[in-house]
């Protein structure tokens, strides 16, 4: 259909996509939630889209055609919308400038809890220290979340934690949606007390059993340590009335001290609406049942898994040519490594190594 639905629609080469939103009244109003990451996944959907069927297009796969039935282009969706509001605990640069310094900060929550407490501490010990902090929180019922830099790492930390008899699990970047749902369900199930991962406990996890998140790293520069990512994995103890966040770090960079001093500002703000109205801070507890209904999408996980490899866009590809899926795969290489995704860019440069093998047996 993506080589004739410039003609369906009546459109000229070139000229934009009709989409839902064509559809909508005058007076619609646009939320983009998380909007420090849905806007640049906005951005750059046209872009996918057009590298893979440049591909396609130029090797006879796919007509000319074929390239206007895409997404939007980030300019085309602007220019459709009437209002928008971007709804973000750590909004960027760009939405800042979209919005005119018009922006307004939902600081208080309706629990009335507070923003965790933030502490810095060095590097020697450091796992010493967090395993003493592990035991302390599994005796009160609680859970710890634990984010380390590299994927060596975090399955090095997890196996000897293991190893001392704690309760953990290792989330990475393998492990397809259905059974990380299952992860987190077992977590606030208490089924384990410790979660390890890299860049996976960050926006759109509600875990309320969780009172301490542990950085290790924390003085390491880049994007894995950037203001948005230390600001956003320390939101997920922001659920639990005794939330702490602990950066093990040997001095402290200038994302570590916007985390320290936004998080004080804010505490402030909240302690003093507080005391005014007599609130209380409180953790909210879900039941059992609340949980297991909030994650009902894990009852559809099988157990029966097949190999947890990368799956890449040329598996899609079984009856074309391999050396087009060579090509396909090495254009999604490219793009990970410059989208910074460098394991899946090695997953797929070792997919390549694979393949490329395989095409000089047959010749």
């Amino acid at each position: 259909i993506e080589n004739y639905s410039r003609y369906f629609s009546d459109r000229k080469e070139g000229e934009r996509p009709f989409t839902l939103i064509d559809f909508f009244p005058d007076n619609f109003l646009t939320i983009l939630d998380e909007s420090h990451v849905s806007l640049p996944q906005i951005k750059g959907m046209y872009n996918g889209d057009r590298g893979r069927k440049t591909v396609l297009v130029e090797h006879g796969f796919r007509l000319p055609s074929a390239l206007d039935n895409r997404p939007l282009m980030i300019e085309e969706f602007m220019e459709l919308q009437n209002q928008i509001v971007f709804a973000s605990a750590t909004p960027a640069d760009r939405e800042l400038e979209l919005c005119n310094g018009v922006v307004i900060e939902q600081v208080i929550r309706p629990t009335g809890l507070l923003d965790p407490i933030v502490d810095v501490r060095e590097t020697l010990g450091q796992i010493d220290d967090l395993i003493g902090e592990i035991r302390y929180r599994a005796k009160k019922n609680q859970r710890v979340l634990v984010t380390t830099i590299t994927k060596r790492m975090a399955e090095d930390l997890t196996e000897y934690l293991r190893g001392l008899n704690l309760r953990v699990r290792y989330l990475h970047s393998d492990i397809d949606t259905l059974e990380r749902v299952q992860i987190l369900r077992d977590l606030r199930l208490g089924e384990f007390d410790v979660l390890v991962g890299i860049n996976l406990l960050r926006e759109g996890l509600d875990l309320p059993e969780v009172s301490l998140v542990a950085v290790l790293d924390a003085d390491k520069q880049g994007f894995l340590r950037s203001r948005s990512s230390l600001m956003q994995v320390a939101g997920r103890a922001a659920r639990h009335e005794g939330g702490e966040v602990i950066l093990y770090g040997d001095k402290v960079t200038d994302a570590m001290n916007y985390l320290i001093t936004e998080t004080k500002r804010r505490r402030k703000v909240q302690e003093t609406f507080n005391k005014k109205h007599g609130i209380t801070p409180k953790t909210i507890y879900k039941s059992v049942e609340n949980i297991m209904q909030a994650t009902a999408v894990a009852d559809n996980y099988s157990e029966q898994r097949y190999d947890t490899k990368f799956k890449r866009k040329g598996s899609d590809f079984d009856e074309l040519d391999k050396q087009m899926a060579v090509e396909i795969m090495r254009q999604e290489m490219l793009e990970a490594a410059e989208n910074l995704e460098f394991e899946k860019a090695a997953h797929l440069r070792d997919e390549i190594d694979k393949m490329e093998k395989e095409l000089e047996k047959s010749f």
